[in-house]
């Protein structure tokens, strides 16, 4: 079970098409057929019995436990070269039992989840760290157990590390089985019903209401965009499926907000309609894309950000920089731009940047409304393929704690003037290497901060800063020119993009003293 620790997209959106087929009078039909369950309208002031609905559903649902083997190496023997080096033989090593580094070890693990069947043939929905290795570990063999004690050895059809979803197929005919709904249709307040497997407690059901719908944790990426639940959630819950009252899948439990690893009312489902379209997609044997424009999103317009560039808050996400030669590049998107709507849509909390462009199909054409210097222009970029997320981290050497204490290239000018308390100097490439931040990188180097400034909570010895409110600065001139203009133009605080080692890069607003 995967935890949100702190309140911290993704995909292609589509709709159901309903269709009329003749059946023969004998043919099976979903567990939550239309019309098969029946709502019963509560008492006064009551909810209505879960019962009838949660035996017709129940079948459907599964326990999806994994073998693994996990690779370990013996630790060394901390009583090596001593008389009680032989005591102890749990210690491997050379030549025997005390040094330590012997040949590595295997051991046995195993993971336990919830699915949920979709169809009578024997696919199976889950999440995809349900099945999962662990570090270090491979999945020898993944087991679909259903209520009836039954157990298939199932096949991986597909899996999505991105959406955090995955598809099995177990070997079985005339299975009980569920459809997906409309979660765009659910409501805040709405009752829903979970069913799964927490604690390896089978075929467990828990109720509650829908807490929040579009809920974005801060996670980040393209698919974080949840249906929140007050329905028990627990470890073991994940790849169970989230029912509404007429017994559609609406989600998919996958997360829960916890500091102890137990239910605390807060639970996430990743929403049918953007799971159904990536489960179809894996049962077509088609690959998983999504839209990419290659730009590093310094996040929404808050109060600070509005204030640095001059523009309304709460309004978009800005740029913090465009990746040379990107699909965002070649369109003329630049860093520090506002991005207000993709394709008619507007950027807000519900529907960030990231989620909106992934749901673009690569190819195809991006219409970007944009604030630039805060007047409004347009932007039309052609989506790509989104890379994998191993292709997307950005691999940079050093210790940012590594600024040298001198550097011969250059002469380390005050700070006196600047307005935000920070003494500056040219970055070099020995200090370009000192700090850890590529090669390619240009901007200046902070080489001491104002302890009374604002700048002093948020930015340190060694940050890189490459541009200030959009316009680049490569010495400690450019630095006061550009806050004093911004003073000018009467604002109190300016926007920085800063650079740290191994890649770090953000916008950080700072108060002009």
């Amino acid at each position: 079970m995967r935890y949100a620790y702190a309140i911290t997209s993704a995909l292609l959106l589509g709709g159901a098409t309903a269709t009329l087929a003749l059946q023969p009078g004998n043919a099976q039909v979903a567990q939550n057929e239309p019309g098969s369950i029946q709502a019963v309208a509560p008492r006064q002031g009551a909810p209505m019995s879960f019962a009838d609905m949660v035996a017709k559903l129940q079948p459907a649902v599964v326990n999806i436990s994994t073998k693994q083997s996990i690779t370990v190496r013996p630790q060394a023997n901390p009583f090596a070269g001593t008389p009680f080096e032989g005591l102890f033989g749990q210690f491997g090593g050379p030549g025997g039992p005390g040094g330590g580094g012997g040949a590595p070890q295997k051991r046995e693990g195993a993971s336990l989840g919830s699915g949920f069947i979709i169809s009578p043939d024997g696919y199976v929905v889950t999440n995809n760290h349900v099945i999962a290795p662990a570090q270090g570990a491979q999945v020898d063999s993944i087991t679909v157990t259903l209520p009836d004690r039954k157990e298939y050895t199932a096949k991986v059809i597909g899996r999505d590390e991105t959406s955090d979803l995955a598809l099995l197929k177990i070997q079985a005919t005339d299975l009980p089985f569920v459809r997906f709904g409309d979660s765009a249709r659910a409501r805040v307040g709405d009752w829903v019903v979970a069913i799964g497997n927490p604690f390896g407690l089978n075929s467990t059901v828990t109720a509650g209401i829908v807490s929040a719908v579009h809920r974005v944790t801060g996670q980040g990426g393209a698919n974080d965009r949840f249906i929140q639940t007050d329905a028990a959630i627990n470890q073991g819950n994940s790849g169970g499926p989230m029912f509404d009252m007429n017994g559609n899948v609406i989600g998919i439990n996958s997360q829960i907000f916890s500091q102890s690893g137990g239910n605390i009312g807060i639970g996430f489902a990743i929403p049918a309609e953007d799971a159904k379209p990536i489960i179809d997609t894996m049962r077509r044997g088609e690959k998983i894309e999504r839209g990419y424009l290659g730009v590093s999103i310094g996040g929404p317009v808050t109060d600070d950000v509005a204030a640095s560039l001059g523009i309304p808050k709460n309004q978009g996400e800005v740029i913090a920089s465009v990746e040379p030669n990107g699909p965002a590049a070649k369109a003329g998107l630049r860093g520090f731009d506002v991005v207000t709507k993709v394709n008619g849509q507007a950027v807000n909390p519900d529907s960030t940047l990231s989620y909106l462009v992934a749901n673009v199909k690569p190819g195809s054409q991006v219409r970007l409304d944009v604030l630039r210097g805060g007047k409004p222009v347009t932007v039309t970029a052609t989506a790509a393929v989104r890379p994998s997320n191993e292709e997307l981290t950005a691999l940079a050497g050093g210790d940012a704690n590594a600024f040298p204490e001198s550097d011969d290239d250059a002469e380390v000018p005050a700070a006196a003037g600047n307005g935000i308390g920070l003494t500056v100097q040219p970055l070099t490439p020995a200090i370009a290497r000192a700090v850890g931040v590529d090669s390619t990188v240009q901007g200046v180097v902070i080489a001491a901060v104002d302890q009374s400034s604002d700048a002093a909570g948020k930015l340190k010895r060694g940050d890189v800063i490459s541009a200030i409110n959009g316009t680049q600065v490569r010495a400690a001139a450019d630095v006061q020119r550009v806050v004093a203009e911004a003073k000018s133009a009467g604002r109190t605080q300016v926007l920085m993009l800063v650079q740290r080692a191994r890649g770090q890069r953000g916008l950080i607003p700072v108060k002009i003293k």
